[in-house]
């Protein structure tokens, strides 16, 4: 892959809060509403304090009657049975969902689980409700699935370059998140991806020019704050330059101090000027902003530094998930949520070991090392976000609000549209040739936007009636999509066309792609959903053998645009940056000529036989 240098260049439990409902309220001045809050802690005992600045998972569906599985998980990991006797003995002041700990069947379940957990808050002896968070942030990585309305991802929303698109995208998805009970989003992200080989990052960026990242930043923080929803920008100081993935390893990022200057800290700098309620720190090193060794999660110098000092921002500062290993290389689990606190940050994500993680921090104050009044500080910040976002007035999803608000045919719609202008045009004419950016014939020019001569696309159901759509179906982000090469067969077929499936995955073997091209021979064109493809990929061999067979081949590049300069022999690529159904059935109509392509590439795609030079640089896209 190029080098990153390339680019660098309800109800119950109400009583428990009554005495709080009143005194809480939006109309009261920040200076009352402080001087109540800490009215508040100062009744608190060490131990909820403790608790307040602790986010974690909890396994199922129900805060009292989780599934047999999930009681056993809990208890071997947490040591409770239900997430309603974790609040009891943690008293935590957040709950994070995850598809996986099985919290998120469906809109209606998430509802009653959030009001389940919320009555279980209300009722321990302070009152104080939960901070119930997730990560959605649409594309590629999703927690809540269909029937809520799925968006297009950053990188496709940077495609598009709207700025009213990507405030309508938060704007939507956080009342429907709210109309669940979710009022704290870990999104959006604010790295600029100028690393192409990124693995945890990519197209989870807006893209690689920090101005434009800013720009969208700064709209969905918009967006989310007036649905009553707190987002998070993440992951800072900047985790877009990286090759390794913090999930399992360290990463190092290389900045100089005048580039982080130029590159990472100007999204934040925009996501802190549009009101964003939180922000996430990452678990890399960047020797240059702190020479200690120690990740950002931990770091005094970026967080209090950085963050709090030179940003000026004080509003709930949020780690990365504690159960990473970029922040648990160095210290042990006791001691990291005890540092991250001693570094400036308010709310602990998902440590592996709660018990280990509660009972140090508990130590370190009682010890002395961790001073009553920094955990007071924290506890405040996130007692005024609870009070901003209308918790201690009204904590409880409202089930009726959930069947008007979540994955109404109104917002589908939107996130139809939305999609349609973020689908990217990459090639459209014959196989690469020369040096620039384009492709096949002279270019053309229409309205300011590039074309080509003897275009392949848009497909045309009498020339092209029988269309056979292989490749890769990775799982879906939510679980409840795809798999890609069915939804994209089954969109073309309502479009006109006869289009038969065949998934070959993301590492074809030499049989599957023989059978592949046998299938080939009784379809008029093939479309082909590639997967991160590289240079020694199968994925690459099976396009060049459906080339061979002389039928049309249309490449979708469903995950990274970088695909297409591994596709020498394709004559059409699109790039849809996820495979979610919203952007496959986008694409679709874009193959059909049903809408024209829009998009534009936010990053640059290098060429891969000289990866210093850019085949297809920023804002290259071609139209009908």
């Amino acid at each position: 892959m190029p080098s990153r240098r390339t680019v660098l260049a309800a109800t119950a439990g109400l009583g428990a809060a009554a005495g709080l409902t009143a005194a809480f309220t939006l109309t009261g001045t920040a200076h009352a509403n402080d001087r109540r809050l800490r009215t508040l802690i100062a009744r608190m005992s060490l131990e909820e304090k403790v608790g307040q600045v602790f986010v974690t998972r909890v396994y199922g569906h129900s805060a009292t009657a989780p599934d047999q599985a999930d009681v056993d998980a809990n208890l071997e990991e947490l040591g409770v049975r239900t997430a309603a006797e974790l609040i009891a003995r943690y008293r935590v002041g957040g709950v994070i969902y995850f598809t996986w700990a099985h919290n998120t069947r469906d809109p209606d379940q998430i509802a009653d689980l959030s009001n389940g957990l919320q009555r279980a808050a209300l009722q321990q002896p302070s009152g104080i409700p939960l901070l119930i968070s997730t990560d959605q942030e649409h594309g590629i990585v999703c927690r809540i699935g269909s029937p809520a309305t799925l968006f297009p991802g950053a990188m496709a929303i940077g495609a598009g370059g709207s700025r009213a698109d990507a405030r309508t995208l938060g704007r939507l998805a956080g009342r429907e998140l709210r109309a669940m009970g979710v009022r704290q989003d870990y999104s959006p992200v604010a790295d600029v991806n100028v690393d192409p080989a990124n693995p945890v990052i990519g197209v989870r960026s807006f893209g690689a020019e920090p101005e434009a990242v800013a720009t969208l930043v700064a709209e969905e923080i918009r967006g989310y704050r007036s649905a009553g929803v707190a987002a998070t920008a993440k992951h800072f100081p900047g985790h877009g330059d990286t090759a390794v993935d913090s999930h399992y390893g360290f990463p190092v990022i290389t900045h100089t101090r005048e580039e982080w200057e130029k590159l990472d800290e100007v999204p934040f700098r925009a996501a802190i000027a549009a009101g964003a309620d939180s922000i996430m720190t990452a678990h890399i090193l960047v020797p240059a902003l702190d020479a200690s060794g120690d990740p950002a999660t931990l770091s005094h110098p970026v967080v209090t530094g950085l963050l709090r000092e030179r940003l000026g921002f004080d509003g709930v500062v949020v780690t990365d998930a504690l159960d990473m290993a970029g922040v648990r290389t160095k210290y042990g689990d006791d001691r990291v949520p005890v540092l991250a606190l001693k570094a400036g940050v308010d709310q602990l994500l998902n440590p592996p070991k709660l018990d280990v993680a509660w009972n140090a921090v508990l130590k370190a104050v009682q010890d002395g090392e961790l001073t009553e009044q920094r955990l007071d500080e924290s506890v405040l910040r996130i007692l005024r976000l609870k009070t901003r976002l209308g918790l201690f007035t009204d904590p409880y999803a409202d089930p009726d609000g959930v069947r008007r608000t979540v994955g109404t045919r109104a917002h589908l719609a939107t996130a139809d549209r939305i999609a349609e202008r973020t689908t990217t045009l990459l090639v459209n004419g014959g196989p690469l040739v020369g040096e620039g950016p384009l492709v096949g014939g002279s270019p053309l020019v229409d309205e300011g936007r590039m074309v080509e001569e003897d275009p392949l696309l848009p497909l045309s159901p009498r020339a092209h009636a029988r269309i056979l759509v292989v490749g890769a179906d990775p799982a879906s982000p939510s679980g409840t999509t795809g798999p890609p090469t069915t939804v994209l067969a089954a969109a073309l077929t309502e479009l006109g066309f006869t289009a038969t499936p065949r998934s070959t995955g993301t590492a074809p073997s030499d049989a599957t792609i023989a059978q592949a091209v046998a299938a080939a021979g009784e379809a008029d064109a093939v479309v082909v959903c590639t997967y991160n493809v590289t240079a020694t990929s199968p994925q690459r061999t099976l396009v060049e053998r459906l080339s061979a067979t002389g039928r049309p081949v249309v490449a979708v590049a469903i995950r990274n645009p970088y695909d297409v300069a591994h596709l020498p022999t394709v004559r059409a690529c699109l790039a849809t940056y996820s495979w979610t159904d919203v952007e496959l059935r986008a694409a679709a109509r874009v193959i059909a000529g049903a809408v024209s392509p829009r998009g534009t590439l936010p990053v640059p795609v290098q060429r891969a036989d000289d990866p210093a030079r850019v085949l297809y640089p920023i804002g290259h896209g071609l139209t009908y």
